[in-house]
């Protein structure tokens, strides 16, 4: 390397002008442990009110701030290692391995296509909080008040039940050889572990990050072992003719588990918005600027970082420009090398091992696993798969308790407690001991059946994504800027994101419909033609929903067409 040049993100380049883009590397380590720049908030200037910043409709002005210099992507890995871990027990070892049991290679299609849609799902969600350091919560709110409160009550009947905790007790208890019906002993005993987890630092966010990278590493390892010593290898042959088997469903197929395996083909539902939270957590781009939820238990009296109610803004110099659109592909980067490719490793092998040892099942995934699966592998391959699916249960429960409290106290806080003076970081700790409580005392009531926690949440969360991958879209594309804006190719996969979820949940409303209560007038074909009157109607009612998304987005495009000079310099691959 010539003395005149610095490694930055992405090779070796020359400290002229990428040297005004890319931290040096004292400064992006830093990122490691999450950062936060104190900044005179009130001394800032608003932005403009013009084409080249954030639009605010009258909710509350941006402050102009410089955006940071960029970062390498080894430095901010981190919130998509959280969302893996959020994703590894529900759909990548429970939902996806027993669908491929019961139905066969033919549906693998459909697992790797939801895997992609949620890489544009989670970096749009991101977006908004690259550019102006706000959550997606209070983006929302800029759309309209009742859309935060919409999904905190939605995100509570999705991951309100520790089904993941319960699971993972199960398979704790089957590995070292007890009773099963201990499970809720083990399970409260979970809770409880995560809880004081929590204590282990003054900020929040690091305990986590830390804690789920650790358990992310084994999960990953302990599967590229397994696939080896199962014996399961074969199977991986399938892998192609299913990868393309577009469009097959079995026609008997229970449309709330598929839509459930939709859904968590990733994360899913209320963990998916966290993604915005933990980049504001993270210090991703103008989101350096707000402040950490820190824990009062760990910190003196009084201290804080504030979360400032209204965001940033930068101006489009050619270095910002520069700034964003390296911004932008190192965050895309940590996703897609993170959470991708980790769910495609760790699911395609659970899945090869279901269909060796369990082809044709009609029992649930965790008496799918212990039952069936487990007895029927060499003893070392059991014990691996025990830990690899107990770190995979615990891991979820884990992100889970940790995305829902962080998205409602953001949605609470934003809300109505930072009006009311409420502490923020008391407001978390207080939701965390709540919640945490709360799975204690349903677990308590010893439900015989985890499985169906899984599967009820799992469908609500497939419904909830249909609202929000379309707010996304309409928000990105008519309330920023053209230079941070999403390209085309981004919006026609966010106009697929939305029509692909409005698709199944339109199916799976008709099926409650139809099979809860009776209401046959509601059902629905897979072809759509052939549905009964009420059938059409959701049908309908998806069309307008698609539509309308499609139109405002593709009005904001246009609209903010050749708004900004010089607008290309911020654009790049896939942006």
């Amino acid at each position: 390397m010539e003395p005149d040049e610095t490694r930055t993100d992405g090779g070796v380049t020359s400290t002229g002008k990428d040297a005004d883009v890319f931290a040096e590397d004292e400064v992006g380590e830093q990122y490691r442990d999450t950062v936060y720049r104190d900044i005179d908030y009130e001394s800032l200037e608003s932005a403009p009110e013009t084409a080249e910043y954030p639009k605010t409709d009258g909710e509350g002005r941006f402050r102009l701030a410089e955006l940071p210099k960029v970062p390498k992507v080894s430095h901010i890995v981190g919130p998509s290692a959280i969302m893996l871990g959020a994703s590894l027990g529900s759909g990548e070892t429970m939902f996806w391995p027993t669908l491929v049991a019961q139905n066969g290679w033919g549906l693998y299609w459909a697992f790797w296509v939801g895997v992609i849609t949620q890489f544009f799902i989670n970096t749009e969600l991101q977006r908004w909080t690259i550019a102006t350091g706000e959550s997606i919560f209070r983006a929302f709110e800029r759309l309209n008040s009742f859309w935060p409160w919409f999904f905190l009550v939605a995100g509570f009947l999705h991951v309100g039940w520790p089904g993941w905790a319960a699971g993972a007790a199960e398979m704790f208890a089957a590995g070292i050889g007890i009773d099963r019906g201990n499970w809720p002993v083990i399970g409260i005993g979970l809770m409880i572990l995560i809880w004081l987890s929590y204590q282990a630092g003054p900020i929040v966010y690091n305990i986590i990050e830390k804690a789920q990278v650790a358990l992310m590493f084994v999960a990953i390892a302990g599967a590229v072992v397994l696939i080896f010593i199962v014996g399961s290898v074969g199977q991986l042959a399938n892998v192609p003719g299913g990868a393309v088997n577009f469009g097959a469903l079995p026609q008997d197929m229970d449309i709330a588990v598929f839509l459930g395996g939709l859904a968590y083909a990733g994360a899913g539902g209320y963990i998916n918005l966290a993604q915005g939270v933990w980049a504001r957590e993270k210090g991703y781009g103008m989101a350096t600027y707000q402040g950490r939820v820190l824990n009062p238990l760990q910190t003196g009296e009084g201290e804080v970082e504030t979360v400032h109610e209204s965001g940033f803004a930068f101006e489009p110099t050619q270095t910002n420009m520069r700034r964003w659109k390296a911004w932008w592909k190192i965050c895309q980067q940590e996703h897609f090398l993170t959470f991708v490719v980790g769910l495609l490793v760790v699911a395609t092998v659970a899945m090869t091992i279901t269909a060796e040892f369990a082809s044709g099942t009609d029992v649930g995934a965790i008496d799918m696993w212990i039952n069936v699966v487990i007895p029927a592998v060499g003893p070392l391959s059991a014990a691996l798969l025990f830990i690899v699916l107990f770190i995979a249960l615990f891991s979820t429960q884990y992100a889970i308790l940790e995305a829902f409290v962080r998205n409602s106290v953001d949605i609470l806080y934003e809300m109505y407690g930072r009006s009311a003076g409420w502490d923020l970081n008391k407001v978390f700790i207080g939701l965390l001991t709540g919640f945490t409580l709360w799975g204690i005392a349903i677990i308590g009531l010893q439900l015989q059946q985890p499985w169906i926690l899984l599967v009820l949440g799992a469908a609500i969360a497939g419904v909830m994504m249909w609202p929000y991958n379309a707010l996304v879209t309409i928000l990105n594309t008519t309330r920023l800027p053209e230079h941070t804006e999403p390209g085309w190719a981004r919006v026609v996969a966010m106009w697929w994101a939305t029509g692909f979820f409005g698709y199944f949940s339109i199916l799976l409303i008709s099926s409650q419909l139809v099979g809860r209560f009776g209401l046959d007038v509601f059902e629905t074909t897979i072809g759509v033609v052939g549905s009964a009157p009420g059938g059409y109607v959701l049908w309908v009612l998806a069309l307008v929903v698609q539509v309308y998304t499609m139109y405002r987005s593709a009005q904001g495009k246009m609209q903010s067409s050749d708004t900004v000079e010089n607008a290309e310099e911020a654009t790049g691959l896939l942006a």
